[in-house]
């Protein structure tokens, strides 16, 4: 049964799954590529290179927005064709178990939702568990769940942040800013059109905030970059630097230093306590945003540890979740919000 436990990570940009005594086999973008006919043309990396350069009798699409699913049939044909994909190279994985990363701070019916998804799968699995993502997160950043000591967890992940205080395998307090890497994105595409009259797409834009972006204490460094000019409508250039990417996300970085200021003043003094002797974890793609640390110790006068592989961390943790089944089934039976497949 080993080969046949798989953990899933919905996120809004990838789409992850682990494989028990594997590791993740799948990490590609969570987006899917349709014709006009209703044909599954690409999805994962193949449909994420046809984004912004497909015809209009073609739908490219990211079936996860603001951490929740918003297109239930794409997601499942997405995950059907990912699970094909697995079961060509490894053989049969139907009558699977599996375990789903869901949100906190989100409704029963979108929690719901996640737990449906993979019970419908073609991996038609005997049974199906939910996980709540600061748990898989803190679990994936290497800390100890299962005790007393109470812990920060900033996920600032596609569209969304998740800002929880985890202690005893359960969540404490939890807060959902709907500000994360995709809005940094927007901004920039926004201001840039703004200052320099250039359209550039979603693409540049994640490539700028990738070379260019500082949270903190910006080093002067510049990069061209090729888009449509407003007023001609032709191709042009234009050279972005640091500063301008700096002032361009301080708002929206600074909205997500409040929230995680407004989560610490709710916190129960015992765990207040705890979380000054171990700092504020932060995780998800947006965490590589240089110097993010210092903008939050800045905040909070807290220590600040930016989690390794931050972008994997939730699928890490639902991996060790079921490479060590002794330690952790305890803790995801326990869950407030789990759900069994029959």
């Amino acid at each position: 049964m080993a080969g046949k436990v798989f953990a899933i990570d919905f996120g809004t940009s990838s789409l992850k799954i682990y494989r028990k005594d594997e590791g993740v086999i799948f990490n590609e973008k969570n987006i899917i590529a349709i014709s006009d006919n209703k044909k599954i043309c690409a999805i994962g990396d193949d449909a994420f290179e046809m984004y912004g350069k497909a015809p209009d009798n073609f739908s490219v699409t990211y079936p996860v927005k603001n951490g929740v699913i918003a297109d239930i049939q794409n997601m499942l044909s997405l995950l059907n064709t990912a699970f094909s994909k697995i079961s060509e190279k490894s053989g049969k994985i139907t009558g699977a178990d599996i375990i789903v990363a869901s949100p906190t701070d989100i409704t029963e019916v979108e929690k719901r939702a996640f737990f449906d998804l993979a019970a419908s799968s073609c991996a038609k699995p005997k049974r199906v568990r939910v996980v709540e993502k600061p748990i898989a997160n803190a679990v994936g950043a290497g800390l100890d769940v299962l005790n007393a000591n109470g812990v920060m967890i900033v996920d600032i992940g596609a569209d969304t942040t998740e800002i929880s205080i985890v202690s005893l395998g359960g969540i404490v307090l939890s807060k959902l800013v709907r500000i994360g890497g995709n809005k940094f994105d927007d901004s920039i595409i926004s201001n840039v059109r703004k200052t320099n009259n250039l359209i550039i797409g979603n693409k540049t834009a994640e490539t700028i905030k990738k070379k260019l972006a500082y949270a903190s204490d910006p080093q002067h460094d510049s990069l061209k970059v090729f888009g449509r000019n407003v007023m001609s409508g032709l191709p042009t250039e234009a050279e972005i630097t640091t500063e301008f990417v700096y002032e361009t996300l301080a708002e929206n970085l600074h909205v997500i230093a409040d929230a995680v200021h407004m989560i610490l003043e709710k916190t129960p003094p015992e765990i207040a306590a705890d979380i000054i002797d171990n700092g504020i974890y932060v995780t998800g793609g947006s965490a590589n945003i240089r110097n993010i640390d210092k903008l939050f110790e800045k905040e909070t006068e807290l220590n600040v540890n930016i989690v390794p592989d931050p972008e994997n961390t939730a699928v890490n943790g639902l991996g060790k979740m079921l490479e060590d089944p002794d330690k952790y089934d305890p803790l995801i039976l326990s869950l407030r919000h789990t759900f069994y497949g029959g």
